[in-house]
C-alpha cells in the first residue's frame, strides 16, 4: 500500500483520501456505510469543510469511535476571528472530537498572515496553542495566493486542484511544496467529474510522491474502485498515457472546472454545469443531459443579464458569460439534430 507524508505535519496517509463533500447529498445512514467501509478498507485521511452542510456531522457519527486511528482535515471560510472561532467550535462539536488534525482556510481571496488586520492567522495560532487544531493549512484555486502561502512559511499544507489536465504552473506548485517540506493535498483529481477514468487519474497523480489525492465519494461502486487501488495501484502504461494525451488535447485550456465559486447566479443559472455542458454531454451518457429538466436549465442561460459577477469570481479568469453562450448554442444544435453525439 503506497503512502504519502504530508510535509512537516508528519501525517502519513495511504495514497487515497476520502473527500467528504459528496456525502452531504446522501442519507445519514448511507453516508455512514460509505465512511465506515472506507475506514475498514484502510482509508485514514478524511477531508471535509464547515460549509459542506451536514458532512462533518456524518463523519462524527460514523467515525468518532475510531478517532485516534484517523486524521481529519476540515475548513473555515471565515473572514474574521469571531467567525473563525464560531466555525471551529461548531466543527469540533459536529465531528465529535476535541481536535482537528489540519484546519484549513477555505479558498480565501488573499493569504491570511499575522498583522493583516483580519485576525484570522492569529486565531489559528491561538487554536493551535489550545490544542484544538494540530496543523494550519490553506486551500485555494488561485495560483498567486498558493505561491504566497508556500513562500510565507506559515502553512503546513496546501490543497489545490490537481489532475492530469494540470498546467506546468500547477505542477510547479507541487515541486515548490516538496522543496518547502509542505504537504500537497490534491482536490478535483477527476476534474469535478469531467474525467471518468479513475485508474488513469490515479496513475497520473501517482507520479508525484508528495501528493495526497482526495477523492469525492458519493456511491458505493466509486468507493470500491478506489479501494481496489490500495493493493493494486494503476500504473502509467501506454494505454493510459494515450488516453491522457487525448484528453489533454481536447480539454486543456478554457474549460470550466466546476469549482462553484461563480455561484449563485442572480438569474438562477446553474453555471457550474451549464458552462461545461459541451464536455459533459460528450464524455458521459448523453440521455441524462437531454431531459426536459436539463433543457430548462440550459435555456435559463437566455436570461443572463451579463452582470459579469460570475466572471469576476472565477479563480481561473474565464469569460464565464461567453462560455455559457457557447455551450447553449452547441446544446441547441444537439437538440435539433444538427450535431450528432
Amino acid at each position: 500500500m503506497k503512502t504519502v507524508t504530508l510535509g512537516s505535519t508528519g501525517i502519513v496517509s495511504p495514497k487515497n483520501a476520502f473527500g467528504a463533500l459528496p456525502i452531504q447529498r446522501v442519507s445519514e445512514e448511507y453516508a455512514g456505510q460509505l465512511l465506515r467501509r472506507a475506514y475498514e478498507a484502510g482509508f485514514t485521511f478524511f477531508d471535509t469543510a464547515n460549509m459542506y452542510t451536514d458532512s462533518e456531522k456524518k463523519i462524527g457519527l460514523a467515525l468518532h469511535d475510531v478517532r485516534d486511528k484517523i486524521h481529519i482535515a476540515t475548513k473555515t471560510g471565515a473572514k474574521d476571528a469571531e467567525t473563525f472561532w464560531k466555525h471551529l467550535n461548531n466543527s469540533l462539536e459536529m465531528l465529535q472530537t476535541d481536535h482537528i488534525d489540519i484546519y484549513q482556510f477555505h479558498n480565501p481571496s488573499f493569504c491570511p498572515k499575522p498583522g493583516d488586520g483580519t485576525g484570522l492567522y492569529e486565531a489559528a495560532l491561538e487554536a493551535k496553542a489550545q490544542g484544538k487544531i494540530r496543523h494550519i493549512g490553506i486551500t485555494n484555486h488561485r495560483l498567486a495566493v498558493a505561491h504566497e502561502a508556500i513562500e510565507s512559511g506559515l502553512y503546513e499544507t496546501l490543497q489545490f486542484p490537481f489532475c492530469y489536465l494540470a498546467t506546468e504552473k500547477d505542477i510547479e506548485l507541487v515541486k515548490l511544496c516538496k522543496e518547502h517540506n509542505m504537504g500537497f493535498i490534491a482536490m478535483k483529481g477527476l476534474s469535478g467529474g469531467l474525467l471518468s477514468n479513475a485508474a488513469a487519474c490515479y496513475a497520473w497523480l501517482d507520479q508525484f510522491d508528495n501528493v495526497l489525492p482526495i477523492w469525492g465519494v458519493q456511491r458505493e461502486h466509486e468507493l470500491e474502485e478506489f479501494i481496489s487501488f490500495m493493493e493494486n495501484p494503476p500504473v502509467m502504461d501506454e494505454e493510459i498515457a494515450a488516453l491522457i494525451e487525448k484528453d489533454r488535447k481536447e480539454l486543456v485550456g478554457s474549460f470550466c472546472r466546476s469549482c462553484g465559486y461563480c455561484m449563485p447566479c442572480p438569474m438562477g443559472i446553474e453555471i457550474l454545469n451549464c458552462a461545461r455542458m459541451s464536455q459533459l454531454i460528450r464524455r458521459s451518457p448523453s440521455a441524462p443531459y437531454l431531459t426536459p429538466e436539463w433543457q430548462a436549465k440550459m435555456m435559463q442561460i437566455e436570461q443572463c443579464i451579463h452582470c459579469n459577477r460570475c466572471k469576476s469570481r472565477c479563480p481561473y479568469g474565464l469569460d464565464t458569460p461567453e462560455l455559457l453562450q457557447q455551450n447553449l448554442a452547441d446544446y441547441k444544435r444537439i437538440l435539433s439534430g444538427e450535431v450528432k453525439i
